[in-house]
């Protein structure tokens, strides 16, 4: 073992020493006489998966498959030095849709928290959602694998969006009695809406991985959706896929 370890480091550092010799001797990508002003590197982006919460107690636990549905344009700036690298930012629209299960969530309420009602012994909505809108703007830095031609190799990205609330509304349809019947029939919608609650900016953080068109995304809201005192610390997140291009 003693003389495989020192054998193991000579190799490992001759190697290295090689590595770096084909490097010098391979010359360096002009860069500067590429034109990638008119590459396609997602400047259209459309984003769509699962919304969950996080830091909820039992009354304002979400259920069902909640979803987002976001949309984006992007300007992209390939870096000179590393056209690898480029830094993208653009605005768009972010919507998210979260289910309750035998909810009630009072917008209109006048009271100081927003109210969160189990309504399992009443009549009430046999489906139900709190939807939020956010204009957004995205900031994203980024990795392509193949500068000239990023939709067609790996890539990668890494940034924050911060967000203003357009609109904050609940949805319910098919309100039915305690025995699962319906009162004013299946095609019943009612909708209320108020942003007194909700906080009127946001702040996540955001990463994308993928090839070529399409990705895997992820954010986390490191604001609270609510405002401070009308409920608990919730800090959404999501994961889902993007669609991007031109």
């Amino acid at each position: 073992m003693k003389k495989i370890l020192p054998l193991s480091m000579l190799l490992m550092a001759a190697f290295a020493a090689q590595a770096q010799g084909n490097n010098d001797a391979t010359p360096k990508k002009d860069w500067s006489k590429i034109d990638l002003s008119n590459r396609a590197n997602d400047h259209f982006m459309i984003q769509y998966g699962y919304d969950g919460w996080m830091g909820t107690d039992d009354s304002t636990k979400p259920s069902g498959f909640s979803r987002h549905f976001n949309f984006y344009a992007m300007f992209d700036k390939p870096f000179k030095s590393n056209p690898h690298l480029s830094f993208a930012f653009g605005a768009g629209l972010g919507s998210s849709n979260i289910f309750f299960k035998d909810t009630y969530i009072n917008l209109k309420s006048t009271t100081t928290a927003l109210p969160f009602d189990n309504v399992i012994s009443a009549d009430h909505f046999s489906k139900y959602k709190l939807t939020t809108v956010f204009l957004e703007a995205p900031l994203e830095f980024r990795y392509a694998g193949d500068p000239v031609n990023p939709d067609k190799g790996f890539k990668f990205g890494l940034g924050v969006k911060v967000g203003t609330l357009l609109k904050a509304y609940t949805k319910g349809k098919n309100y039915v009695n305690t025995s699962g019947t319906t009162v004013y029939g299946s095609t019943y919608i009612a909708k209320e809406s108020d942003k007194r609650f909700i906080n009127s900016a946001r702040f996540a953080a955001t990463a994308r991985i993928g090839y070529g068109n399409i990705s895997l995304d992820g954010s986390y809201q490191i604001s609270s959706f609510l405002k401070s005192g009308t409920g608990p610390t919730i800090n959404p997140y999501s994961i889902g896929i993007t669609l991007s291009g031109l």
